[in-house]
């Protein structure tokens, strides 16, 4: 069977996910089970994968589903517990003090503290932060979701302090064969990754500069009272800037510092220009912006959580309100960054399971390096005392925060597995190229030369079926460096495309979508954010394509 028709085959459970939840409307509750099905049954018949392949590949998903479910659990109880404390509200006159401007406070939120969050979390933390944080301050929880996916694009390919580089590309690569290239190329392969981290930085900086434009774009066209782009574009002065405060650092602390700290630091540094800036009325817009009156909002903008009122009566300072946050950010830095040890010290309780059902599948259990313990759990036990929450209020948020979790939990208990089965399916006897691997060759086959053009494309369909930039480098990286060497072109540059477009794909990517939503309490809308989502990846992926194919043909001719 060729690739081509392979190609077309393994597209049909991505084909269905498509139709059932951005066409048909279908929840992802769902879609997922029947992708699931399908997936299997072409994996059985098609791909011939044997039983203990799929049963392994469908237990490590399962694994991976609650990993993420977690997070999302955490993230909720962290949102109920301050509501319950008050801190929300004061949150609110914070950032009302800052700016009344929805367009502004989405940039601070999604584009500057998610950036930081993903730096020093990644895998889904960003979405999970801010998209309640937004909800806090009278979003829709629609709009919320939306900012925060396509506001962490350019943060996540140096997220989890580098991990989609340091250890999504670098695994893939580090090959004998590959070594050797480089090594005789007079590089080592530290420097190698370097300087994909440092054009990734590069290629991502342009789309980087005006996806605050875009995140604003979208949601003043979909959530404005007059459903039009120029409402979000009217700000272009005060998002740039933004975008630069962000991008600046970035760079250079890729170029400098490597691939751990470009979006930790960018967030950061981002943040303590920005905020400031604002407050002195530096690029403001003279005219304020705001959703239209709730009575206006169409069925599917809201979710099941409501943010208004204050529980608890307290009335918390802003300062005080905070320090949940503030706390949960030291304590994502503390265990995340390589040279300290605490991440050691925690990661030390953990259970590794290998060759399951005599596969070589394996992975690892570490619960106190999930995110959703570690620190949201924790910060989740010390609001109590630190806001004098009585137990009733402490019980009833974390009873809400469990009953939130049914819907995504059935379908990322599908989905996961889904992509697992298909990132195995090329372990069967007859050597039949895998379902992801034959859907990138097709595309190859038909680009060539042109390849730098569709290149992130490739990066995000890896996100999307996987949920993760990481994933993604680990599947496509080293597909990505042969194709290079067969064009006789930059390894480097078209390796740095596949980590663009994997963060590309978190956008889109089912994962994130469910777990994002469940934060805010949607349920049934994955599919049309999906669909609307789909503009400004494209758009980004465009610009990058544009960037990297003139890139490749006129710098690239000097970089290995």
């Amino acid at each position: 069977m060729s690739v081509g028709v392979l190609a077309l085959i393994a597209a049909i459970p991505i084909l269905a996910i498509f139709v059932l939840m951005v066409g048909f409307r279908w929840p992802a509750a769902r879609a997922m089970p029947l992708a699931y099905v399908l997936t299997l049954v072409l994996a059985l018949v098609v791909w011939q994968t044997p039983v203990p392949w799929i049963l392994a590949a469908t237990l490590n998903g399962v694994v991976i589903a609650f990993r993420i479910l977690f997070i999302v659990f955490g993230a909720l109880l962290v949102l109920f517990t301050m509501r319950e404390s008050g801190a929300i509200e004061a949150i609110n006159r914070g950032f009302t003090g800052i700016s009344p401007d929805k367009r502004i406070q989405a940039i601070i939120i999604a584009w500057l503290f998610g950036g930081f969050i993903e730096g020093a979390a990644g895998f889904g933390t960003p979405a999970a932060l801010a998209a309640p944080l937004l909800l806090s301050l009278g979003f829709p929880a629609l709009a919320a979701v939306m900012v925060a996916l396509i506001a962490n694009v350019t943060p996540v390919s140096f997220g989890a302090v580098g991990t989609p580089t340091l250890i999504g590309i670098q695994s893939s690569l580090n090959i004998p064969s590959v070594r050797q290239t480089i090594s005789d190329a007079g590089m080592t392969f530290d420097g190698y990754i370097h300087q994909v981290g440092v054009w990734t930085a590069v290629q991502h900086a342009i789309p980087g500069l005006i996806l605050p434009l875009i995140m604003l774009a979208m949601m003043t066209r979909f959530f404005g009272e007059k459903r039009s782009f120029r409402e979000g574009l009217a700000i272009w002065p005060y998002a740039l800037f933004a975008g630069c405060c962000f991008v600046a650092p970035y760079l250079l602390v890729a170029r400098f510092l490597g691939p751990e700290f470009p979006t930790l630091l960018g967030g950061l540094i981002g943040m303590a220009i920005l905020i400031p800036a604002t407050k002195a009325g530096f690029l403001v817009p003279s005219t304020t912006w705001d959703f239209p009156d709730r009575q206006q909002w169409e069925k599917d903008w809201s979710g099941s959580i409501r943010m208004q009122g204050n529980p608890s009566g307290n009335r918390v300072s802003v300062f005080k309100a905070w320090i949940p946050y503030v706390v949960i950010g030291l304590l994502l830095v503390l265990t995340r960054v390589r040279s300290l040890p605490f991440g050691k010290w925690i990661g030390a309780v953990r259970m590794d399971y290998s060759n399951l059902f005599g596969t070589t599948v394996s992975g690892s259990i570490e619960p106190l390096l999930n995110p959703g313990i570690i620190p949201f759990m924790l910060v989740a036990l010390l609001c109590i005392p630190l806001f004098g929450l009585k137990a009733g209020q402490a019980g009833a948020a974390w009873k809400e925060a469990a009953g939130r979790i049914k819907s995504p939990l059935i379908a990322l208990v599908f989905a996961v597995p889904m992509v697992r089965i298909m990132m195995q399916s090329g372990n069967n006897p007859d050597g039949i190229t895998g379902m992801p691997v034959a859907m990138a060759a097709a595309v190859t086959a038909v680009f060539q030369g042109a390849w730098p053009l569709v290149d992130a494309f490739i990066g995000a369909l890896g996100s999307f079926m996987a949920g993760s930039n990481t994933v993604s480098n680990m599947l496509f990286s080293l597909f990505q460096y042969s194709i290079a060497e067969q064009l006789g072109i930059s390894t480097i540059l078209v390796v740095s495309l596949q980590n663009i477009g994997g963060a590309m794909g978190n956008m889109i990517c089912v994962h994130n979508v469910i777990a994002a939503c469940a934060t805010v309490g949607l349920v049934g809308v994955e599919g049309l954010l999906i669909k609307r989502n789909l503009l400004p990846m494209s758009l980004v992926g465009l610009i990058v394509g544009v960037t990297g194919l003139i890139l490749v043909y006129t710098v690239g001719r000097g970089i290995l």
